[in-house]
């Protein structure tokens, strides 16, 4: 009797320590991959620190924005609302913003509404304020009411407060503070205009560039692959009518293959690409308000 109990005994103290070390080494596997993420953002913020980090909304600006006047062409009219589009995005690829669930009848994109998910400050005055108007709006809106909203592009006067204003002045300065553009003031005969002339050409290379090679030396044939935040810009680059800007230096034969692969990003179908594994869907609901 006594050795029966002499082995559950054993036994109860083997599994005591099994479970012991078994949580030991969940503890360990927690502080590596807490360590691991320390790692990374360290990593990411001296890589911020060695390469000035623009948000998409910049990107597009950045893009239309003419070099030495220090203005966007007055004659565009798209880049107000891609602005819009931008911001939902980048909210989306923060974390910040989703699609409601689609549901059992398998709602399209353009009829789900925007949902907040996480109201953290993303640092951004202009995104912290679209993600307020998102957060307090009862009944939620869509995509497409969402950039309508913002830009101010409403035949209702009691949902005029959510149009964000000087946007483009506000984004400008932004650049400003980043070391990218200056401020100045030029003289148009009947009146005076602030304009944001380029100051570093390094930024603005970069990013032509890295439009440039996502449709030529790395372009990957199949979206889902694509980085996101590349693949968000090409799109809304388009839609603000700003992309050509970018392959305006390209060679005849480099600019007539960077525009096939463009328009065979534009005739995607937005829903299948959403359906797909690791899509983001608010991403995709964007692409589909300005493309369809």
């Amino acid at each position: 009797m006594s050795s029966v109990s002499q082995r559950s005994s054993g036994l109860v103290q083997r599994r005591t320590e099994a479970s012991r070390s078994a949580a030991a080494g969940r503890e360990r596997a927690a502080d590596g991959e807490e360590a691991e993420s320390r790692r990374a953002e360290e990593e990411d913020a001296e890589g911020d620190s060695k390469e000035t980090r623009l948000t998409l909304m910049e990107e597009v600006l950045l893009l239309g924005l003419k070099d030495r006047e220090g203005y966007t062409s007055f004659w565009n009219d798209c880049i107000s609302s891609g602005l819009r589009g931008c911001m939902l995005i980048e909210l989306g690829l923060r974390g910040r913003l989703q699609l409601e669930p689609c549901g059992m009848r398998r709602k399209s994109l353009l009829t789900r509404k925007v949902m907040c998910k996480s109201d953290a400050p993303t640092g951004d005055m202009l995104l912290d304020e679209a993600l307020k108007h998102i957060k307090e709006t009862q009944p939620p809106e869509t995509v497409q009411s969402w950039i309508e909203l913002l830009s101010g592009e409403t035949w209702n006067p009691l949902k005029l407060h959510y149009q964000l204003r000087n946007v483009r002045e506000r984004l400008a300065k932004n650049l400003v503070e980043k070391g990218v553009l200056t401020t100045e003031k030029q003289n148009f005969l009947l009146f005076d205009m602030t304009t944001h002339p380029l100051t570093n050409s390094t930024v603005k290379q970069r990013l032509v560039k890295k439009v440039q090679e996502s449709v030529l030396d790395k372009w990957v044939n199949e979206p889902q692959r694509m980085d996101k935040r590349v693949l968000s810009l090409l799109f809304l680059a388009h839609s603000s009518d700003v992309l050509e800007n970018a392959f305006a230096p390209l060679l005849d034969d480099q600019y007539d293959l960077a525009m096939k692969r463009v328009r065979l990003l534009l005739d995607l179908d937005p829903e299948v690409e959403a359906s797909r594994t690791g899509a983001n869907e608010l991403l995709w609901a964007v692409v589909a308000a300005f493309t369809k």
